[in-house]
């Protein structure tokens, strides 16, 4: 354990510390999503509501996407399921970790931006609860987890951590966009960057043709994401501005 220390940039004390961040988080997300839970109709309603916009500017692209996909046999359904379960924590797990253990001036920038995205999400998704598109066979959405996955959303562990009406904002598709952009500023290999940078379009449409999210999801997510990377900094601009030497001698690791 003492040799693994010695590998982590600023020791066990600051490591742990970062995980007790996440483990807030997460007990925060669960509150939310109770609260959410018990707006089950409202949710319904609301999903709806995004049918009948998109539908209204022609723009209901989410069925073709997955009549397509379906269309391209276990292959195409396999890989985009996969993306779907393995974007939002193991993908954005390794690399945040990958940017705390060998990028670790960019981490914290990185983490800040992440927790305030997904803050912002949880507020959209209190006050506005929405159905995903796999909620509403009847308008031709499949979803394609329970269709041909072994896991999916009835799935024990699945069901209890996950927010069934988080459609509005797509926190897939923020996080996806923030992580593939740190990787492929962070990232040596130009080929590792160019991958990088094509990551999110291929999560954003992943989770439009597995039926979790709508577009306007997506676009929630992305200007979510932009308001987030905003906030944080224009915060980190101030706190740098009103005590710069503070700053230099380790503050900055909040």
């Amino acid at each position: 354990m003492t040799a693994v220390g010695r590998v982590l940039p600023h020791g066990w004390r600051d490591f742990f510390f970062q995980l007790s961040l996440w483990l807030g988080f997460g007990l925060a997300y669960q509150v939310a999503r109770g609260i959410a839970d018990r707006s089950t109709l409202e949710a319904i309603q609301n999903g709806l509501k995004v049918i009948d916009a998109e539908r209204a500017f022609n723009t209901l692209i989410e069925v073709d996407i997955q009549r397509t996909v379906i269309h391209a046999g276990d292959w195409g359904l396999g890989a985009v399921n996969l993306t779907y379960w393995l974007s939002q924590f193991p993908v954005l797990g390794l690399s945040l970790l990958w940017i705390y253990l060998f990028r670790n001036e960019a981490f914290i920038t990185v983490r800040n931006w992440i927790f305030a995205t997904n803050l912002l999400a949880l507020v959209g998704y209190v006050l506005m609860p929405t159905a995903p598109p796999r909620m509403f066979p009847e308008h031709g959405f499949v979803d394609t987890l329970a269709a041909s996955s072994a896991v999916n959303h009835g799935s024990g562990l699945v069901e209890l951590a996950s927010n069934p009406f988080a459609a509005m904002p797509s926190v897939h598709s923020a996080d996806a966009l923030i992580i593939g952009f740190a990787m492929a500023t962070l990232v040596k290999s130009r080929w590792a960057a160019v991958l990088w940078t094509l990551w999110p379009t291929w999560v954003w449409f992943s989770v439009m043709a597995t039926g979790n999210h709508y577009w306007l999801d997506i676009a929630a997510g992305v200007g979510v994401a932009l308001v987030g990377g905003t906030i944080v900094a224009w915060a980190q601009e101030r706190r740098l501005t009103a005590s710069p030497a503070l700053y230099r001698c380790g503050s900055r690791r909040w």
